[in-house]
């Protein structure tokens, strides 16, 4: 059975990589992107390909909450069901680290816009919809302040860490809270140091190769083995299932991070 499939971040890497097998398998793709020119070259290559699905294309910055807000408007408006979110979208070093709200640039796009993207869409989900989230193997502790914008982190992994910590946290909280009543809620890592342009600029070193996280995407979209996972951390450096940072198994933990985020939305500038 062919599904409805958002792909945030669809225009290159690991995003686009999965875009791809998606595609060929013939489900209708939502493609996110921030360039315009990108969206339009990807989905001219979708269709040249062996594909039969449909694609729709939706251009927004999620540094910026408007458009993330106008975003899940775009999407609602134009669907009555939704099967898969891939939350895939994610920086981790820019030239400019604050928004216009004065937050972190990495929990803007890596944590919040994800949150409030799937909060917006859970209208048009139902229980065996799956919300696949990007987490990553470079977790650390949440700074409350630092997640606020009221303390600046000077270091790009440091950021991403906790960004991507934050993320797997309102996932377990989501899981959590809505339970039977919402989507399956999974974070997985998709690799480490796949040959995306993050690693290349973060790392300097070409990666390994961006089928690995494809694949296990495409598996987290679409298999059984993820049907009754919500809640749950898949580790594709190690191949299963396994705990993310403790701090991701500690429900207290988890709803303050949704709380803060919850704060954030709501005292938006933008």
């Amino acid at each position: 059975m062919t599904k409805k499939i958002l792909i945030t971040g669809a225009t290159d890497g690991i995003g686009l990589e999965t875009a791809k097998r998606l595609y060929s398998e013939g489900h209708t793709l939502l493609l996110h992107g921030r360039s315009a020119e990108k969206l339009t070259a990807t989905e001219r290559m979708l269709a040249n390909s062996t594909g039969t699905g449909l694609i729709y294309t939706y251009k927004a910055d999620l540094s910026r909450r408007a458009e993330v807000h106008s975003l899940a408007d775009a999407i609602n408006k134009e669907h009555e069901q939704l099967d898969v979110i891939i939350n895939n979208a994610g920086v981790m070093r820019v030239p400019e680290t604050v928004t216009q709200d004065g937050l972190d640039v990495r929990f803007e796009v890596n944590t919040i816009a994800p949150y409030l993207l799937t909060k917006r869409l859970l209208p048009i989900m139902g229980p065996t919809s799956r919300v696949i989230n990007l987490s990553s193997a470079a977790q650390a502790p949440v700074e409350m302040d630092a997640l606020r914008g009221k303390i600046r982190l000077r270091d790009d992994m440091s950021a991403y860490a906790q960004s991507k910590l934050a993320l797997t946290m309102w996932n377990n909280a989501l899981a959590a809270s809505l339970g039977s009543r919402g989507p399956v809620f999974v974070a997985v890592n998709p690799g480490s140091l796949l040959a995306s342009k993050m690693v290349k600029e973060g790392f300097g070193i070409a990666g390994k190769s961006l089928s690995i996280g494809a694949d296990v995407l495409t598996r987290a979209a679409l298999s059984d083995e993820f049907a009754n996972a919500s809640g749950y951390y898949f580790d594709n450096d190690k191949g299963q299932f396994g705990p993310p940072h403790p701090d991701a198994l500690n429900d207290q933990k988890c709803s303050e991070v949704v709380a803060v985020i919850e704060e954030l939305i709501g005292n938006a500038k933008s």
